[in-house]
């Protein structure tokens, strides 16, 4: 059987997982204090890429697929489990800071030790039954299911900081942290491809090593350009850190409604309106302790006047106040540059302002100014 195709892509790739792995895990980042989870998020991706680059070494220069198939199925299981929770955690750790814990890290600890020990036992002891498929199929699937498990952790803990920033932040601060979504999606189907790769005939594990390889590599380059908004992010999560988790509907008056409005709210209807009046919507980076602040209440009882009075979070109704603007100034201001529009409006960039524009509008600003 040639396996030649199977030996190039472990040659191919090994370097880079070293490499990756490395960089993650002894590369410097920026000597501030609230870098902390950062280089901690990054050094688990490196003890991560680093197992698995011992992997496909013994894989490499062992050939352990040719010596032991049941050697090798152990060895990818135990791998594999780890390395989810290493991937989970690092992920974690830059949405939640206090997500490790002693307790949980020993409770994993012990997850994989116990799997490890199982797997063990299922692939090496006497077979007098014949059950062992069965059992080696059961722990395939308690893979899959761990690894569903974590990312369904990620994916919730991800949501609920884009609620949040929502919620208390003018600008798309959740853009930034986007990728992560990204690659938890692509890990989930790219994680248990690797558990059922495991059983695939020989000629065929290339594909799963081949296409670790752009996995890997987007891994790596969003880690090095997230370390650019990274601080802008840490701060908002520290910012926004105990407030609750507010969503439209999430309050009921039960009082009742005068004009539209809740009356436990009118007392700062007004304020509200003259900050509106005084377009102070058009103050770029603004927050909703900036605004609760300028008309004096406290941020929980804002954010719920806003998503109760509005039906909208705070980002989509400072975006909606500065959209109506830009288009009174390019009514009024037809020979109005769009780039001196979204400046004058509160946006932080033309590409963002087009973009949201064109959602809000069906098209782009300068075609909604020619069609006036």
């Amino acid at each position: 059987m040639d396996l030649s195709l199977y030996r190039y892509s472990l040659q191919l790739s090994l370097p880079l997982m070293l490499f990756f792995g490395f960089h993650m895990l002894l590369g410097r980042t920026p000597e501030k204090k609230i870098f902390a989870n950062y280089l901690l998020s990054r050094r688990l991706i490196g003890t991560a890429l680093l197992i698995l680059a011992a992997n496909y070494s013994v894989h490499l220069f062992y050939g352990i697929r040719m010596r032991s198939v049941n050697a090798t199925i152990l060895m990818n299981l135990s791998t594999y489990f780890l390395c989810y929770w290493l991937f989970c955690s690092a992920m974690m750790t830059l949405l939640d800071k206090g997500y490790i814990t002693r307790r949980r890290f020993i409770g994993h600890i012990a997850r994989w030790l116990g799997y490890s020990a199982l797997s063990f036992i299922v692939l090496f002891a006497p077979d007098s039954a014949n059950v062992r498929p069965w059992c080696i199929a059961a722990l395939a699937g308690w893979l899959v299911i761990y690894g569903l498990t974590l990312s369904a952790r990620i994916l919730r803990t991800y949501k609920r900081a884009i609620r949040m920033f929502e919620n208390t932040h003018s600008d798309d601060i959740g853009s930034y942290i986007r990728w992560l979504s990204v690659f938890t999606y692509w890990a989930i189907g790219y994680g248990v491809s690797c558990g059922l790769l495991t059983f695939l005939p020989d000629e065929y594990v290339f594909i799963w090593i081949l296409s670790s390889i752009p996995f890997y590599i987007y891994l790596y380059c969003r880690y090095q350009n997230y370390i650019l908004f990274y601080e802008l992010v840490e701060n908002a999560f520290r910012e926004d850190f105990g407030m609750p988790d507010i969503s439209m509907g999430s309050f009921i008056d039960p009082i009742g409604t005068e004009d539209g409005i809740p009356i436990h709210h009118q007392d700062i209807n007004k304020r509200i309106q003259r900050w509106i009046d005084a377009e102070g919507f058009r103050s770029s980076g603004i927050t909703l302790s900036d605004l609760s602040l300028e008309v004096g209440t406290n941020r929980t009882y804002l954010s719920q006047y806003i998503n109760t009075v509005y039906g909208m979070n705070f980002r989509d109704w400072i975006t909606d106040l500065r959209i109506e603007y830009a288009k009174s100034l390019m009514s009024q201001h037809p020979h109005m540059r769009v780039q001196e529009v979204f400046e004058a409006s509160g946006f932080q960039s033309l590409s963002h302002f087009t973009r949201i524009f064109t959602v809000k509008e069906g098209c782009s600003p300068s075609k909604w100014r020619n069609k006036r």
